[in-house]
Formats: C-alpha cells, sequence, structure tokens
C-alpha cells in the first residue's frame, strides 16, 4: 500500500498500479495505465500519465508521459519526459530538462535546462547546463548518438545528424555540426578578442 500525505489532493487513474512502500505527497496525478514500482517517492505536484516509474525513483514536480524510468533515478523538480523516452538506471534528471523520444543508459547526469530530442546516449555521460540537441531542420527530424563516458560542456548545441563516440570531451560552448571520434577534445568558439577605447558609445546616457 502506498502512503499518502494528502490522499484528497491527489487523483489516481483506475487503470494505475503502485507498489509497496511507496510515498504519494499532495497533488500528484496519475493516468493511464502508469505503474508505479516498490520504494518510489512521488513527492508533490507529479503528472504522469502511461508511464512506468521503476524501484526507488524520487520524482519531484514533473511531467513524465508514455516513457519508462528506470531503477534509482531522480526526476525533477520541472523536468518533462514524453514520447516513449526510456531513462536507465541510476540517472539525474534535473531542473528543467526536457527529454522527447530519447534513450539514456544508466548513470547519466543532465541537471539544468537542457533539451535532449531523438537523441541515444550511452552511460556514465555528463549533459552541462543549457545544451540542445538541435534535432528539427525545418522539416525533419534527425538523431543525435552519443557513446559511453562522454562529457558535453554548457551551451553546446549539437546539430543532428552527428555521432559522439566514446569518452570524448566537448568544451562548454561549442557548436557540434560533424561527428567526434573517440576520445576527442573538440572545441569550436570564436576567438576573444579586446578592443580598446571602443565602449563610449554604449556606457553613454
Amino acid at each position: 500500500m502506498a502512503n499518502f500525505i494528502n490522499k484528497k489532493s491527489c487523483f489516481i487513474g483506475k487503470n494505475v498500479k503502485i507498489g509497496k512502500n511507496v510515498t504519494i505527497y499532495e497533488n500528484n496525478h496519475l493516468e493511464g495505465n502508469t505503474e508505479i514500482e516498490d520504494g518510489v517517492t512521488l513527492l508533490p505536484n507529479n503528472f504522469i500519465s502511461n508511464s512506468i516509474i521503476r524501484k526507488n525513483c524520487s520524482i519531484h514536480n514533473s511531467v513524465i508521459t508514455d516513457s519508462d524510468v528506470n531503477d534509482n533515478c531522480q526526476i525533477g523538480p520541472f523536468s518533462h519526459i514524453s514520447q516513449k523516452s526510456t531513462i536507465g538506471k541510476n540517472c539525474i534528471i534535473g531542473n528543467y530538462v526536457e527529454i522527447k523520444r530519447s534513450v539514456l543508459g544508466e548513470s547519466n547526469k543532465v541537471k539544468h535546462f537542457t533539451y535532449v530530442g531523438d537523441a541515444v546516449i550511452g552511460n556514465r555521460c555528463n549533459i552541462g547546463c543549457s545544451v540542445v540537441f538541435v534535432n528539427y531542420d525545418g522539416k525533419e527530424k534527425h538523431m543525435t548518438k552519443v557513446g559511453d563516458h562522454v562529457f558535453i560542456g554548457s551551451n553546446c548545441n549539437l546539430i543532428a545528424p552527428v555521432s559522439i563516440e566514446n569518452d570524448s570531451y566537448i568544451c562548454a560552448g561549442t557548436i557540434v555540426t560533424e561527428s567526434v571520434s573517440k576520445g576527442a577534445f573538440v572545441i569550436g568558439r570564436n576567438r576573444q578578442e579586446e578592443k580598446f577605447g571602443k565602449t563610449d558609445k554604449y556606457w553613454s546616457a
């Protein structure tokens, strides 16, 4: 049986299955063919539809639809996982992250302000703040493939279709337009320049 903090504030659909030792806080909405496995904690304000949340996950203030979240994941707050996405074991999906039509392996970290669309990601990757998987060219959606143990720094754009092989390191601010070889160190920025005597017009009242 689930432990409800405030059952009156929750909606639990008739087809929803809930395992043992589940804690459900206020304002949770569970509908469709949703399954909540043993040991899950649903913190306040989640919407979960037609999805499986597997053992010992913690979900906070997030939307999960038509997806599968595997054991020991931390999701939220303000995450959105949808359209048959799969999140592997021991992943952390954080603030304002959207994952759509994607498969993530195990022990990945996607913590802040990131969009992952039409991607397959291996294991033990770190995806930094404000990374965008650029999957749409205006006509078609394209895939991005990321291998194991890949670091993608903050504010990178991955222009699909591209592949990033194992053990690669993508520096912050890089725009990736070509596939990346195993173990590569990739940096793609314009060099910073300093020009003196040019600031007066910007600082004038």
